[in-house]
């Protein structure tokens, strides 16, 4: 089911009980933050979605916590669970490999294949354009949150940052913080490996001296979510959103500059960022768990401000894990693995663990088939894409539950020789990475806990792992309820 705004999905988390609606009187400065992060760190039904209703000094409500399980991250994506869309994915990767002898197996894909490709529906008129500012825009009228103490001010946390390549008039869309400097400009934070600074890159290089940009806040959810994926750059966002969603993203093109929004967004900046313009920016409470340090960005300049009449504000709030975008990224974990098992088959199951903040580890099952398997599977996923990033990638064998890192932690302090199984490589890093001498690149480390063959150098004789026999375990299965220890 397709959500056609943040209206609808707000509806459904309400009618499940995932809401909460917050009626006491609370300040956009640090104290929601502070109440969010409470939330998000409880267990079970505890942690659900909060709508401050009544933020001092504003008129409209702040939307919290929306995406903070994955229960809620299949609800926006209208699944029962989020490992669906992956199931689905590789049913479409089947297609160029299916022969005619297998005609019962096209007849079944073909159709969900047509329905995977929805591309953007262009409208002349939308909701998000029920009020058009012009005159004066300003910021000030909306609940814009400081997060933490250490902020340099207030950020929009949210914001889907559309832009076009000058070469080529692709779109982006990306998900880049916004200090807010004041009323009408804010900070343009484009990581330097992003395909948002990439655009950023080529309007310099055409010697062009600004670049238009729009800012969508609030919409359906699979469109935030689509913002923060790391899609290939030439994936249009709003398409892979229409495949999430199974149906076409509408879109409206801006009052004043030549940009595309989603039409039923809450809240749309118009505006645009000079080529040769840059301001001091943060620091910023991070993801990662630390304060990101203050560097010179690119400036927003917002020249219109369009919304819909009485808009709602999502917004987030990033710190120590868990919160709300651990489960974003819990999600492309799920998303996109037969995406990566496309291009490594010999990869069963892939953990992203929350303490390492998407790009600091990642646990790997393969199926080991030749010696020194796992070091060619590390140096592969340090090619792919924004796994480059990735600092520690533990391998382990194909039985392993990479899901359960106390299991993970049981086979590398057991299994490894450090010598022979710890892989040094000096390569790019996340620009969030504060542990490297250097900006944006750094050491990582790969560690090959798998079992180790008499082909790689290990000719001991390696033990059996201690399990116990079937019967038996059938046998007390059979006593359990009888025994009383339940």
């Amino acid at each position: 089911m397709a959500f056609t705004d943040l209206r609808e999905f707000i509806e459904a988390l309400e009618k499940r009980g995932w809401l909460k609606r917050i009626t006491q009187s609370v300040d956009a400065d640090l104290e929601i933050t502070e109440i969010t992060d409470r939330v998000s760190k409880m267990k079970d039904d505890k942690n659900v979605a909060l709508l401050f209703e009544n933020v001092k000094g504003y008129d409209m409500p702040v939307l919290m916590n929306a995406f903070g399980s994955m229960e809620r991250m299949a609800l926006a994506f209208g699944v029962e669970k989020v490992d669906d869309i992956a199931d689905e994915i590789r049913n479409i990767l089947k297609l160029p490999h299916i022969s005619l002898q297998n005609k019962l197996d096209l007849v079944k894909i073909i159709p969900t294949a047509k329905r995977a490709i929805n591309f953007p529906k262009y409208v002349k008129s939308a909701p998000c354009k029920e009020v058009i500012i012009k005159d004066r825009p300003s910021l000030a009228k909306f609940p814009i949150l400081k997060c933490w103490p250490g902020d340099a001010g207030k950020f929009i946390t949210l914001p889907l940052v559309f832009t076009k390549n000058p070469l080529n008039g692709k779109r982006n869309v990306g998900m880049y913080r916004l200090q807010v400097f004041d009323d009408n400009t804010t900070g343009m934070h484009w990581h330097i490996h992003k395909n948002g600074a990439e655009n950023y890159r080529a309007y310099r290089e055409k010697g062009l001296d600004r670049i238009e940009v729009a800012v969508a806040i609030g919409g359906d959810p699979t469109l935030t979510y689509a913002a923060t994926a790391p899609l290939p750059k030439d994936i249009d966002e709003m398409v892979f959103a229409g495949f999430l969603r199974k149906k076409s993203v509408e879109m409206i093109k801006c009052e004043t500059v030549d940009v595309e929004v989603p039409a039923q967004s809450e809240i749309v900046l118009e505006g645009y960022v000079k080529i040769d313009e840059v301001r001091r920016e943060g620091p910023f409470g991070d993801h990662t768990g630390y304060y990101s340090l203050a560097d010179d960005y690119p400036v927003f300049h917002i020249i219109c401000i369009t919304h819909r009449k009485n808009p709602i504000y999502p917004a987030t709030v990033v710190g120590k894990p868990p919160m709300e975008d651990c489960y974003l990224a819990k999600a492309t974990e799920r998303i996109f693995l037969p995406l990566l098992q496309a291009q490594l088959p010999e990869i069963i199951d892939i953990n992203l663990p929350l303490e390492g903040v998407f790009h600091n580890c990642a646990v790997v099952s393969i199926k080991k088939s030749y010696p020194q398997h796992a070091k060619k599977v590390m140096h592969a996923i340090w090619g792919m894409g924004q796994m480059m990033f990735t600092k520690m990638v533990i391998v382990v064998d194909s039985h392993v539950n990479v899901q359960d890192m106390s299991e993970v932690w049981w086979r590398v302090f057991n299994n490894i020789d450090a010598r022979r199984d710890i892989v040094m490589v000096d390569g790019p890093l996340d620009v969030l990475d504060h542990s490297s001498p250097m900006p944006n690149w750094g050491t990582k480390v790969g560690i090959d806990a798998t079992k180790t063959w008499p082909e790689e150098g290990n000719h001991r004789e390696w033990p059996d792992e201690i399990v116990m026999s079937d019967e038996i375990k059938r046998l007390v299965d059979a006593k359990w309820k009888d025994l009383g220890l339940e």
